[in-house]
């Protein structure tokens, strides 16, 4: 019994130093890739909610869905030009409620309106064929990738507790791809319904009936692209994820029908939760959603392995997201966590909830400037390769770490981020060839030789840096140092637009690579290694 309470103690005693230490060690395994995403891994979406749409005493949308957002915007062209090609998904909750106003449709074609009795309390919308025009002139124009998600409810009905029964009516869908071959839009991805999964949102389907209808618009997309050099893929099912409902999405659709798996998360709750700050802050709590893309991932594997894993929507906090939090430097605690989580799991593509829209806007939905989100998000997309490195990290669970190859160069690329509120860490990056093991084989912490040599030198490859040699840093702060800003710092420098509506430059600070590497409490850091050498970046 007192060995046992012994025992105990050493293990809280351990556990509380490996908390509060603020000297970390990752160790960077550079010979072999875990996962890849695509080239277009960063995306956001485009969503379809009017002005009406509120929650919480709140309307946060005003002019911002796909049938009333100024096109025209030169910071919005802005903003998508400078990811060079950004994946935008057009989708969300209405979507099933939207037709296309070809000129087979047979009756005016009219916005949303308030509906008592309509799914979400809306009515069924209309997308004008001059609308879908001006918003390829704007994709065209900055040089966007397209996902654009179909109503998947057309042709059915309810029958009890939100399950919607029937073949889907392909006819409207048809004909708006039809004149979106003939116009020549490249349309990257079309995907099919949204949030129709397992329980659903609203309304539900089987996976039978799902899967059916997928392998309907398989054969149509194949028939109308026949003559096309375009062959978009096929995503589906755009909801939350179900494991029993998409494997059976899986088995009964067969080979190579679903390119992509869609699934959206909003694993902080609603947007009135006054714990949305703490759980941001909560590693522990973070880590939660590791399941879900663990358990898509072995799913695809044994079922689909022709298939592969996208969140079609994330956007934390759901309700249009937090108004406290949302839109403020620490949200990009979780987003910037969960893009370096998501793409550990083979990920490919990871759309944000929204491009602008809401409160979870990587744009403000009134002025369209950018929010912090949006910075981070180019970041991540301007420095982290598609490669995914394995790594190893001891010392704290407040500072989470992610390794990519390095995009488009040589190096590697580390994500640092600091949740602690309190703590400066001291950050020794070396790859696994160069690690000091402990007798069991992990990472010796306290070891008094590591501890004087991470004062010294903040990373080593195979041979020793010199004094020529550095690396970049891209430090993340709120302004004044207050976590709840919407005003967030590069290097201590505020990001704002230039005078002419432009993204400013994202610009390192260059440190001797034998320098210490330090990441404030609260902060976010890219630390670029260019002379970091992993066979598998090169």
């Amino acid at each position: 019994m007192i060995l046992q309470l012994l025992l105990s103690i050493l293990c809280f005693i351990s556990g509380t130093l490996s908390e509060e230490s603020p000297y970390v060690t990752i160790i960077v395994k550079g010979s072999d890739i875990v996962a890849e995403t695509d080239d277009s891994f960063v995306c956001a979406t485009l969503d379809w909610w009017p002005p009406q749409k509120c929650n919480y005493n709140q309307c946060p949308w005003g002019q911002s869905s796909v049938l009333n957002l100024d096109l025209t915007h030169p910071f919005l062209s802005n903003a998508i030009q400078a990811f060079e090609h950004l994946r935008i998904r057009i989708g969300g909750s209405l979507q099933d409620q939207v037709v296309y106003g070809v000129p087979t449709l047979g009756h005016p074609c009219l916005p949303f309106s308030k509906m008592s009795g309509g799914l979400f309390g809306f009515s069924e919308g209309c997308l004008s064929m001059s609308r879908w025009d001006k918003l390829n002139l704007l994709f065209q124009r900055t040089g966007a990738i397209i996902t654009f998600g179909l109503n998947a409810l057309n042709g059915r009905h309810p029958v009890h507790n939100g399950m919607w029964v029937g073949n889907w009516n392909s006819t409207n869908a048809r004909d708006f791809i039809k004149y979106t071959i003939s116009r020549g839009y490249p349309v990257d991805s079309w995907e099919f319904g949204n949030e129709l999964s397992g329980s659903g949102v609203s309304a539900r389907v089987s996976a039978e009936q799902y899967a059916k209808d997928l392998i309907g618009l398989k054969t149509l997309l194949k028939e109308l692209y026949k003559n096309s050099r375009m062959r978009p893929l096929l995503v589906a099912p755009g909801g939350f994820f179900d494991q029993k409902w998409y494997t059976q999405l899986l088995q009964a659709s067969g080979r190579d029908v679903v390119n992509a798996l869609t699934h959206h998360i909003y694993n902080l709750g609603p947007g009135d939760d006054y714990r949305i700050e703490s759980k941001i802050l909560d590693p522990q709590y973070l880590s939660r959603i590791t399941d879900t893309f663990r358990n898509l991932q072995l799913t695809i594997e044994r079922h689909g392995p022709w298939s592969s894993a996208w969140v079609g929507e994330a956007g934390g906090a759901y309700n249009s997201g937090s108004r406290r939090v949302s839109n403020k430097f620490l949200d990009s605690f979780w987003y910037l966590d969960q893009l370096g989580m998501a793409s550990k799991y083979n990920t490919k593509v990871y759309c944000r909830q929204t491009l602008i829209g809401g409160n979870y806007g990587l744009l403000d939905t009134h002025t369209l400037t950018p929010n912090p989100d949006y910075y981070s998000a180019l970041l991540w997309h301007r420095l982290m390769g598609k490669r995914v490195l394995s790594i190893d990290i001891s010392g704290s669970s407040y500072l989470r770490a992610y390794g990519h190859c390095r995009k488009g160069k040589a190096g590697v690329t580390l994500l640092l981020i600091n949740l602690s509120k309190s703590t400066k860490f001291s950050v020794t990056v070396r790859d696994n060839l160069n690690a000091i093991p402990a007798e069991g084989g992990d990472i010796q912490t306290d070891n008094s030789f590591v501890h004087s040599f991470k004062r010294v030198l903040s990373w080593m490859g195979r041979k020793a840096s010199s004094e020529s040699e550095s690396r970049e840093e891209y430090h993340l702060t709120g302004k004044g140092r207050d976590h709840l800003s919407q005003t967030v710092l590069l290097n201590g420098i505020p990001l704002e637009l230039t005078e002419d509506g432009k993204i400013p430059p994202l610009n390192p600070v260059y440190v001797p690579a034998s320098s210490p590497l330090h990441v404030a409490p609260l902060s976010i850091a890219f630390v670029v290694l260019p002379n970091f050498e992993a066979q598998a970046c090169s």
